[in-house]
């Protein structure tokens, strides 16, 4: 990843407006921001979310409370707790997001 030239800023991500994604079961929240091809995002995933998709897009993700399993394509799956942190490149491998109470994570991607 390389970052184009932008000036300072901070980001209240309670500013930015919500967008709902649901899963097969819960539901994902998403608050968005770009700085030119980097999305930023936090997101809270609900109690008993599951992805409702297969995603092979690379992600930095840490997680800032709470806990989530990602499922590889494989049949893997790896733990994430708060203040962890993981990374995947883009087309590398298929992952999916269980999380059974619910966290919230900054995904940098």
């Amino acid at each position: 990843m390389k970052l184009s030239s932008f000036p300072f800023s901070i980001t209240d991500f309670g500013d930015i407006t919500p967008e709902i994604k649901p899963g097969i079961t819960g539901f994902a929240e998403w608050r968005t921001f770009y700085r030119d091809d980097v999305r930023i995002r936090q997101v809270t995933y609900s109690p008993e979310y599951l992805a409702d998709h297969w995603c092979s897009k690379g992600h930095i993700i840490f997680c800032i409370e709470g806990s989530m399993e990602t499922e590889l394509a494989n049949g893997s799956k790896h733990t994430l707790n708060k203040g962890l942190i993981y990374t995947v490149g883009d087309d590398s491998d298929a992952h999916r997001t269980y999380s059974k109470e619910g966290c919230r994570l900054l995904i940098v991607d």
